[in-house]
């Protein structure tokens, strides 16, 4: 039985680094690709229209919500030590160095990322990538790489606006509902936040979890099965393996940019 046991573990581990160095390959290829897309914005302008425009109610609504809790929160938390007045520079971290990206990232994914991998599968089962080779068109020139960039370009600035909304419900509970004075939460912000340090760190993690969450669900679209069973299962692990890939790649991040 321990042999077995031994025997899975290794044929899992075995697959495992087998279908990450496929995924490394595909990504190398759909960048050496990328440029023939790129010279043809209307495609990637319409995805940005796709992805980020449908996904902007969902990224704001959830922004607000988690700005006002965060000010809810860190009043009864620094007015435990009389700092309450740093209440402006507690929200505004929280949101552009961790919350913002990382939240903005894995509702893309569940929003953005499962839409694109259904379509691309969805593509597939009805054989549109097969007629595509078939006229001698590259279906990840065509298809993939304008999805791919849209979602790069889409992601730094929903996380941006997840911020700047997450600040303004964080200004709305602490300031007009709390009572924190309206000119030390706005100074002490600004004192506080640095652009290099802080948000300009933010927007790379939100660039790289663009990156990666928009490569996996356009991957595991193209390689599903070309049945509607298998598309399913696509999007699935399309929401499983960008919610690890986020945390794990935020944590690393985190310790390269923050250590000080």
């Amino acid at each position: 039985m321990i042999l077995r046991f031994l025997e899975a573990i290794g044929r899992l581990v075995r697959e495992s680094i087998a279908r990450l160095g496929y995924a490394t390959r595909a990504f190398f290829e759909l960048l050496g690709l990328s440029p023939g897309a790129l010279r043809r914005p209307a495609l990637i302008s319409e995805q940005v229209h796709f992805i980020g425009n449908y996904s902007l109610l969902i990224i704001a609504i959830s922004g607000l919500m988690v700005g006002a809790v965060l000010g809810l929160q860190g009043y009864y938390t620094l007015s435990t030590y009389g700092a309450e007045q740093k209440l402006g520079t507690v929200v505004a971290l929280s949101l552009v160095r961790e919350l913002g990206p990382v939240v903005t990232a894995l509702l893309y994914a569940g929003r953005a990322g499962t839409s694109l991998t259904a379509e691309v599968g969805l593509m597939k089962a009805g054989e549109q990538l097969a007629a595509m080779e078939m006229m001698a068109i590259n279906p990840v020139q065509r298809v993939l790489a304008p999805r791919f960039w849209a979602g790069v370009i889409a992601m730094p600035v929903l996380a941006a606006v997840f911020s700047a909304v997450g600040v303004l419900g964080g200004y709305i509970v602490g300031v007009q509902l709390i009572g924190v004075d309206e000119g030390a939460f706005w100074s002490q912000m600004q004192s506080g936040v640095d652009v290099r340090a802080d948000i300009l760190n933010g927007m790379i993690k939100s660039f790289v979890f663009g990156v990666l969450v928009t490569f996996t669900a356009l991957f595991q679209g193209y390689e599903a099965e070309p049945t509607p069973a298998d598309v399913a299962r696509a999007t699935t692990r399309t929401v499983v393996i960008s919610s690890l890939i986020i945390w794990g790649m935020d944590f690393i991040l985190t310790a390269l940019m923050f250590n000080k």
